[in-house]
């Protein structure tokens, strides 16, 4: 071997370096997990600790088999106080018929629903929610995307992690339990790739923050310059925790992980989200271009196996079974941990499930990379380096895109990834609201004005304008 040359050999001792730092990432994810996911908690409020407000955002589009379904849990949680604000921007978006049968069916909950968005950014999740946001009136403030089931104590869990050191709170991506090959696949994502960094990127205090169910503290948002500061990145959640963690706050992942429960669940779907993540990540973080192919089972073990036979002489092949074969039982014992009870489909689905996984994450990074435009809906938007983003005319945008890409007009949630308001709307059934818009910047500042009167049978109901949409339907029932 003393005729190879000498780089070979520093080659050959990094990627052991690194995979073994990479099984030490497993061990952390497995242990913290067991730690920390489906714990209760002891506190409970008293007379001189009540609990505080909570102000839930629901940005809606469009409708899935499930969507009542999701947002009944909302109505339906074991929590004192909150809110729901919903957000629809098409004042003939079919979610609004189905909110207003929610509020009618509920009465007893404080609900309003806003209709029109406004124009702070080309993040279109920002654009829904910002009228709600105006509005919250309590301290901390819930993003929780269309697609998210909550449990009856989800709320109380999420606001009994937030001490005074926190400032944020975010559930780990998981599913509900569902049928079919697609949602074993999901399941599989999501229980052992993302839970494995999640898990172990909050044990070691790095941004991993995705923003489909998070708890905010207001004050510290508004402090940034409110939501519409994060309006000109796409992974608003990335850098809302990046700039939350820089003014000396802490963030940290809730015990109960977000249940994704879209009546929408395909392949195609679904590695079009994948895609989507992956151009995101490689924008904010451009070390992901060399670190995540490196982090692959298939590839690593490769390089591993070639690494460990240069050095000690191993047999390549016999090393590289057994670590497909130790990544395998590992990636199980992490998919229990946060499964936290049996399995919805057969070993031999989750052993497909795991290769279609690994097989096919290469090839999608490879394509995301490819391809850096993010197609959203009807939309096109491209990243600068640093994550902030712009939107392609129509007539730009690329004809040649693959099934996956255009299937990403399907989702329901914007893509998760690894990141002093200048006015209020003060709204009432039965008085003038105003609006405030924004300019596109990064800085939160700018300035507009928006104008609407209300008038309401009783004191319940009310018509304003938001955003720049001509109508917008209130409802405030207390």
């Amino acid at each position: 071997m003393s005729h190879l040359p000498l780089p070979l050999y520093g080659f050959a001792a990094f990627f052991m370096i690194f995979w073994f730092g990479t099984w030490c990432v497993h061990l952390i994810a497995i242990c913290y997990g067991k730690y920390k996911l489906h714990k209760k908690s002891c506190k409970l409020p008293t007379e001189s600790s009540p609990l505080p407000g909570v102000s839930i955002l629901k940005p809606l589009m469009g409708v899935d088999p499930n969507l009542q379904h999701n947002l009944e849990t909302f109505f339906t949680m074991d929590y004192p106080l909150y809110e729901l604000l919903f957000c629809v921007e098409d004042k003939h978006d079919p979610a609004i018929k189905l909110v207003e049968q929610l509020l009618d069916k509920y009465p007893q909950i404080d609900a309003q629903l806003f209709v029109g968005g406004s124009d702070v950014g080309v993040n279109p999740k920002i654009n829904n929610i910002h009228p709600g946001y105006m509005a919250a009136k309590y301290d901390f403030v819930m993003i929780s995307d269309s697609g998210i089931k909550m449990k009856d104590d989800t709320l109380l869990d999420m606001v009994q992690n937030m001490s005074e050191r926190h400032a944020l709170v975010h559930q780990m991506p998981f599913t509900c339990d569902r049928d079919g090959f697609a949602a074993t696949f999901e399941k599989v994502f999501f229980g052992t790739v993302q839970s494995r960094i999640y898990l172990s990127a909050d044990a070691l205090g790095i941004n991993c923050h995705t923003g489909m169910s998070c708890l905010l503290r207001k004050a510290v948002i508004d402090q940034l310059g409110g939501l519409r500061a994060f309006g000109c990145y796409l992974a608003e959640d990335f850098f809302i925790a990046k700039r939350v963690t820089e003014l000396g706050w802490k963030m940290r992942i809730s015990n109960q992980p977000a249940l994704q429960n879209s009546g929408l669940c395909d392949i195609g779907s679904f590695q079009a989200r994948l895609i989507r993540w992956a151009k995101l990540r490689v924008a904010m973080v451009p070390t992901t271009i060399l670190l995540e192919p490196l982090s692959e089972c298939l590839v690593l073990g490769a390089l591993a196996a070639c690494s460990a036979s240069l050095l000690f002489a191993w047999d390549p092949l016999v090393f590289y079974l057994v670590h497909i074969l130790g990544w395998f039982l590992s990636d199980w014992l992490l998919l229990s941990i946060v499964q936290h009870g049996s399995m919805p489909f057969h070993k031999f689905e989750f052993v497909i499930g795991w290769f279609f996984r690994e097989l096919s994450g290469p090839y999608l990074f490879l394509h995301a990379l490819w391809n850096p435009a993010i197609r959203w809906r009807t939309r096109t938007f491209k990243l600068h380096w640093g994550g902030i983003a712009y939107e392609l005319p129509l007539n730009n945008t690329p004809a040649s895109e693959s099934p996956l890409i255009a299937s990403q007009q399907q989702q329901q949630q914007p893509a998760p990834t690894l990141l002093t308001a200048t006015a209020a709307a003060a709204v009432t059934a039965t008085s003038t609201s105003t609006t405030t818009l924004a300019t596109t910047t990064c800085s939160g500042s700018g300035s507009g004005s928006g104008t609407g009167t209300g008038t309401g049978t009783g004191s319940s109901t009310g018509v304003v304008t938001t955003g720049t949409l001509p109508m917008a339907k209130h409802r405030l029932l207390s």
